[in-house]
């Protein structure tokens, strides 16, 4: 059976043109998506799993108002933080998206660092039919709160490794969910997807020296700090959304939220935050470097925009300015 990780060409599909965009966090993916959204006509598509939420606008990195004023963005603040947002919904949310942005005439760019997101949507994964089963979840449930979210981990990473790398401890919800399919399946819920496009796609992947990129997260961390991470999430704990949340458990959000709790300080948080957002940007270039459709630019390269511009114009011509 394929796996999630299942490779394809880009190449011509009866679903029309997609331009995706990817790369680890802090790379220069939204510089880069605003440059070509104008010169071909272009509509942002976000592939990035929080900033699906509302309120949540400095630590996940959303673009600006003035950013937004240059190209029309879509998959941003659709939801409250306490909505359950799921996988299925952001794939059907965004391949209607790109549907009404080939309607208009525009060029559809997907721009994100979410792989698994940007992957249900390209490649048209199948997503496991399995029904909710309450009284296995409260199991569950039960087994977290009595011996800890690590213990709930665990007992997935005994039958799926794949999907256990990929899922913090503290995501209860998706680790239950992906037990879920196992217990109902007998597979992990990767081997229920089936690797399919039928997009005119060019992938994009923007990266840098590992040093370097280390570099500007610890600098962007920094700058959220400053622009005012910490009263973001003193907002959004005063409209009552808690902890548990998963849109709470994002990178940033949990550690300032212990700050307020007094379990660290506030310079200790930073420094997690940076140590724990490194290691995110490893792993989403572990991801990425799987998929041998992307044509990768190396951002410390001299002219390295204009390359990428003649590739875009070379595989959509006819949006070009």
């Amino acid at each position: 059976m394929p796996s999630a990780l299942s490779t394809f060409p880009g190449g011509k599909g009866n679903e029309g043109d997609l331009l995706v965009i990817v790369g680890p966090t802090a790379v220069g993916k939204t510089a880069l998506s605003l440059d070509l959204a104008e010169k071909f006509r272009g509509e942002i598509v976000s592939g990035d799993s929080m900033q699906v939420y509302r309120y949540m606008d400095i630590g996940t990195a959303k673009a600006s108002p003035a950013e937004r004023e240059r190209a029309s963005h879509h998959l941003i603040d659709l939801v409250d933080p306490d909505y359950p947002f799921s996988l299925d919904e952001f794939q059907h949310r965004a391949q209607r998206a790109i549907r009404e942005i080939q309607h208009r005439g525009h060029l559809p760019i997907m721009v994100g660092g979410t792989g698994l997101y940007i992957q249900s949507v390209t490649h048209g994964y199948r997503l496991p039919g399995v029904k909710e089963d309450p009284e296995f979840r409260r199991r569950m449930q039960r087994l977290a709160d009595e011996k800890g979210n690590e213990a709930l981990h665990r007992r997935l990473r005994e039958v799926d490794e794949a999907t256990a790398a990929r899922l913090h401890p503290n995501d209860r919800r998706r680790i239950i969910r992906s037990l879920e399919i196992y217990r109902a399946t007998g597979q992990p819920p990767r081997f229920q997807q089936r690797a399919q496009t039928s997009y005119n796609s060019c992938w994009i992947g923007l990266t840098m020296p590992r040093e370097l990129l280390y570099e500007r997260v610890e600098q962007r961390v920094d700058r959220m700090i400053e622009e005012g991470l910490v009263e973001e999430v003193v907002s959004l704990r005063e409209r009552g959304y808690r902890g548990d949340l998963v849109s709470m458990q994002a990178l940033g959000y949990k550690e300032i939220a212990m700050v307020l709790d007094r379990e660290i300080t506030q310079e200790e948080a930073v420094q997690l935050i940076k140590r724990r957002t490194r290691k995110f940007a490893k792993r989403q270039l572990s991801w990425f470097r799987r998929l041998k459709m992307i044509h990768w630019f190396d951002v410390t390269k001299p002219h390295f925009e204009e390359e990428i511009r003649k590739l875009v114009a070379g595989n959509f011509p006819r949006y070009k300015e």
